[in-house]
Formats: structure tokens, C-alpha cells, sequence
């Protein structure tokens, strides 16, 4: 019986069917994995595929194991397993007690590789790589292996040499016995097990031959008893494979694959390949840098959890491969913000205003509203002296038109408290202003003139008896080129300059001196913004950006 809380889409279809009465599923338990191989961090397209696994399970109220697919020991790494849990957790999915390796089957795939081999479908070939590559075939044209006709003890005797460590790496490998005429390629009798003398950073230096993606993945899938095997789109052309290694093994069950398309977004690459690239050369200052696309780049950014699993559940459930506006990622996470984010101000390019009018030795307290959309969230205190921080293109001498900010003889509202007069400014010798001068209207208390004359401008502020200094980064897309990763161009030289401008000496509210992690606040019109807990100290305050206020998204 099917939960809530996912959109049905062609899966789910095929899911409808089989545990319909006669199905090949009907009375079973709905059960998916996610298999990430431990080779780098997850990014916004593996979060696809966890809401697709895990958001499956919990709609037909099944279950969803975590796999490591740890067959390739020359990548893998325990720092990347660690994260990957954690992101998985970050987003609100949850494997329970079903945490597996694949390297936790080692020895059935040998044993199932073994029956293979004495049912006379599959045998030791010793051609190297270039010359399996050469004797391929084409359309029309068989592949070759002098191999293959092995009698079937010679290749059991081989293999168990094999495993024994007798070769060295490449000398042979263990090939399905398929069809070397078939039209697809992967069924031209694969290798289904290489040797590698490389150690393994679970099993050590127990095992020197190692199996195959398409070989393993089918047989982890029939041991954990998966009844659905959802993957990418690429897959598809493998599943005849994955369906032969089901069919002639005594695997305890048999999953059915199911493909999907991938996610495609504009202005970034999903290549861990490249992606890594961009860390060891250091593009980047790591996995989690807040402009990488991956899962603890995002959260550092200040994403949030609920806006990825949006993000992820309106984009769709396909097979047609479709490119994603990096925009509507952003539109996501604006909604999350805007019923959760606390409103401060926060002054970024600061110009000194005096309210020349005001006492010297005064200070008062507003009590201002943490979040419009949220009245629960309750109010804050901000103080307000003769001395304040605005922003410096809050003011301009001569302004332009419509400006309705400050410029001398224009009256605005500061935000919260008086509306002020400009009446001035003091300039440094080179003639850049460093202070604005004004008089505030002592009966606009609360920035509503008692008199109810019109004021049409309204700007943030801080009191510089209170405010704290900051450092803000403002992040921009990575690349300059919506499609970095196509054609013949090199992704490197793609790479957008200002995809980081960094700010010091900001001034920010004093209720920000208590930022957490987990905070989410809207820097009134500059946008939304986190405390990067990697950076900060007690003494020195960093603030990424999330996301600008304006939506390009909707814009267009």
C-alpha cells in the first residue's frame, strides 16, 4: 500500500503493477538501496537519486539500504564514506540498521563467479586490454577471444591461482560467456573480475582480484533481496547484464533495474571526476566549498534540507534527460527562507550617518520584528544612537533619477526607527564621502511621521555603539558558462572570476554576535545569509551568502 509525500511518476507505475495481484511483487515489502561508490562527495545529483531511492520506499511504506559500492579499491576512501552518511542524514533519510559494503560479499561473488565458471559461462582469458579492445568487433563484425572454448577446470584452476595472488596485475581476467556477436556491447562477453595487488581499505590485502561494476551490483542487489534496483539512465544498456548475472546464479532473489535520467543543471559540472579536479587543483578550497555543487558545499552555503528535497521532487521522475536552471535550485531554497529566515540588518559597504540633532550621550532600544511570515518567532531589541552605520550607495550627492534614497534635502525612513533629513556630507581629500550628515524628526518615532507626509524611501541600518564587524563572502555561479561540461571546451577555462567576492570589515546587528550553524537569516535587501562555522571565531565573524533576494527564476 502506498504513504504519502512523493508524485507518482513511471516507477511508480511499474511498482503499481507488481504488487498488483499476480505481480512479480505482490505481497512483498517495497525494498531500495542507494549505492554511492566512496570515491568523493555526494553532490545535487546523487541528492536526486536519494530522494528517488529513499522517497520511493517511503511512499510504498518499504525499506531502503545503504551500500557502499566499494569494489574498486584504487578510489575509495573512509574520510568519503563518513560523508556520505552524513549528508544522507543532513537531508532526513534514515537506512536504520541496513548499512552494507559491497566488499562485504567478496567471497559469494567469488563463490557465485566459481558456479559461473562450472556451468560453462564464464572463463579465464588471458588477452591484455589492448588486445581485448582490438578483437572487440564492430557493428556486424563478432568480437574474438582465443579463450573461450577454455575447457571449464582449466578456468577454475586459473581463477582460484588468480585469487591466490600466482599473477601479476593484468595478466588475465575472468569473462562472462555471453554472446561475442551481440549488438550490445556489453553483453560481448565482459569481464566480470580484474586482478589488482592495490589494498583495500576494508579488507586489506585479503583479496587480489576484484569484481566488475555490472557483474557486482546485480549480485549485491539479489543478496540484500532489493526488489527495485533504481539507477541512472546510463545504465539501461547495461541491464541486459545485470539481468544474465540474476538469471544464472543461485542468487536468493531477483531484482528488476530501473532507469531513470539524471539530473542535468546549468552553470556546474556533476562529475566527480572533475569535481575533484577542481579541489587538488585548487580552484576550490575544498569538497565543501560553498560554490561546489556537492551536498556539504550546499549546506555550508546555507542550504537547507527541505529546499534540496523540494528542488529534487520538482524536477521529476523521467527518462527524458533534460537540463535543470541552476535558478529554480535557488527559487527552492528562497521559499524555504523566506517562512524561516530571521530578518537583522546588516550594513555591507559601511559610510558613517550622524544624526547631527540627536544627543550625543542618548541611546534608545526598537523592538523589531524577527520574521513577518512567522509571527511566533517574536520580536529582537536594536539600539539607535546619533551615530550610525548605512550603506555607502544608500547616499548620493547628486542623485539619479527616482533615487529615493538619501541625498541632501531628501527625507527617508530608517528602518524601524525616525525618518531623517540628509543635510549633508564630509568628504576625505580625495574628495570619497566618509560620513553622511542628517536630522532625524523626533515625532517619527517607530518611522511613521506624525504629520502624514509621504517618505518614499526606507533603508537599513546599524548603531555603531553596538554593531560587530563581519566578513561576508557573496558567491556567485562557478562558471560563466551555462554549459560548461558539453562539447569540446575545457570546463577549467569556464571558470567565473567573481564567483567569490570577499568583504571585511562589514556591520551587523549585535543579536548576531550568537549566530549558530543552523541559523538562516535574510540581511534585509542584501539577500539571505549563514554563519560559515568553518571560518569563524569568537573574534573574527564570516558570513556566507545563500542566495541573493531577487528571483532570476520567476523573473523569467
Amino acid at each position: 500500500m502506498a504513504g504519502d509525500g512523493m508524485n507518482q511518476n513511471f516507477i511508480h507505475d511499474f511498482i503499481d503493477e507488481e504488487l498488483a495481484p499476480g505481480g512479480r511483487c505482490e505481497g512483498m515489502q517495497v525494498h531500495t538501496r542507494f549505492p554511492p561508490e566512496p570515491n568523493g562527495y555526494l553532490h545535487i545529483g546523487h541528492a536526486k537519486a536519494i530522494y528517488v531511492d529513499f522517497g520511493t520506499a517511503e511512499k510504498y511504506l518499504g525499506i531502503c539500504n545503504l551500500r557502499m559500492d566499494d569494489t574498486n579499491p584504487t578510489k575509495e576512501d573512509v574520510t568519503y564514506v563518513e560523508a556520505i552518511q552524513e549528508d544522507i542524514k543532513w537531508l532526513g533519510y534514515d537506512w536504520e540498521d541496513r548499512f552494507y559494503f559491497a566488499s562485504d560479499y567478496f567471497e559469494k561473488m567469488y563463490q557465485y563467479a566459481i558456479e559461473l565458471i562450472q556451468k560453462g559461462l564464464a572463463y579465464v582469458c588471458e588477452l591484455t586490454p589492448e588486445q581485448m579492445k582490438e578483437m572487440r568487433g564492430d557493428v556486424g563484425k563478432p568480437a574474438q577471444s582465443p579463450y573461450r572454448d577454455r575447457p571449464i577446470e582449466e578456468s577454475l584452476e586459473l581463477f582460484q591461482k588468480m585469487r591466490a595472488g600466482a599473477f601479476p596485475d593484468g595478466a588475465m581476467t575472468l569473462r562472462g560467456k555471453i554472446d561475442l556477436a551481440s549488438g550490445n556491447f556489453n553483453m560481448r562477453d565482459p569481464v566480470i573480475y580484474r586482478i589488482s595487488h592495490m589494498e583495500h581499505h576494508r579488507t586489506g590485502k585479503q583479496w587480489c582480484i576484484y569484481p566488475m561494476y555490472d557483474y557486482a551490483h546485480p549480485l549485491e542487489d539479489a543478496i540484500e533481496n532489493i526488489t527495485h534496483s533504481l539507477c541512472s539512465l546510463e545504465f539501461e544498456d547495461h541491464r541486459p547484464l545485470y539481468d544474465w548475472v540474476i538469471a544464472n546464479v543461485s542468487a536468493p532473489s531477483k531484482p528488476r533495474q530501473i532507469e531513470f535520467a539524471r539530473l542535468n543543471i546549468t552553470y556546474t559540472v556533476l562529475s566527480k571526476r572533475k569535481l575533484r579536479q577542481l579541489v587538488e587543483e585548487g580552484k576550490v578550497s575544498g569538497w565543501d566549498d560553498p560554490r561546489m555543487p556537492t551536498l556539504s558545499g550546499l549546506r555550508r552555503r546555507g542550504y537547507t534540507p527541505v529546499s534540496v528535497r523540494n528542488f529534487s521532487e520538482r524536477i521529476g521522475v523521467s527518462k527524458a534527460t533534460s537540463t535543470v536552471e541552476y535558478g529554480f535550485l535557488e527559487h527552492c531554497l528562497r521559499e524555504d527562507l523566506n517562512l524561516k529566515a530571521q530578518r537583522v540588518m546588516a550594513v555591507l559597504s559601511p559610510v558613517k550617518l550622524t544624526i547631527t540633532n540627536y544627543p550625543e550621550d542618548k541611546q534608545e532600544t526598537f523592538s523589531v520584528e524577527n520574521n513577518p511570515n512567522a509571527p511566533e518567532d517574536g520580536f529582537r531589541t536594536v539600539t539607535f544612537s546619533r551615530d550610525l552605520f548605512i550603506e555607502a550607495d544608500d547616499f548620493m550627492e547628486e542623485p539619479e533619477k527616482k533615487y529615493f534614497r538619501m541625498f541632501p534635502g531628501n527625507e527617508v525612513r530608517l528602518k524601524g526607527s525616525y525618518v531623517v533629513k540628509c543635510t549633508g556630507c564630509v568628504k576625505d581629500v580625495s574628495g570619497k564621502v566618509v560620513e553622511v550628515l542628517a536630522e532625524y524628526d523626533p515625532d517619527s518615532k517607530g518611522g511613521n511621521p506624525a504629520d502624514g507626509r509621504k517618505v518614499k524611501g526606507t533603508i537599513h541600518w546599524v548603531d555603531s555603539k553596538s554593531c560587530i564587524n563581519a566578513e561576508v563572502r557573496l558567491y556567485d555561479n562557478l562558471f560563466t558558462d551555462p554549459n560548461p561540461d558539453s562539447g569540446e571546451k575545457n570546463f577549467l577555462d569556464c571558470l567565473n572570476p567573481d564567483s567569490l567576492k570577499v568583504l571585511e570589515n562589514c556591520k551587523l546587528e549585535a543579536s548576531l554576535k550568537m549566530a549558530k550553524r543552523e541559523d538562516a537569516f535574510q540581511f534585509m535587501r542584501m539577500g539571505y545569509f549563514c554563519l560559515d562555522l568553518r571560518n569563524s571565531t569568537d573574534e573574527h565573524l564570516v558570513f556566507n551568502r545563500s542566495v541573493t533576494l531577487k528571483d532570476s527564476f520567476n523573473a523569467k
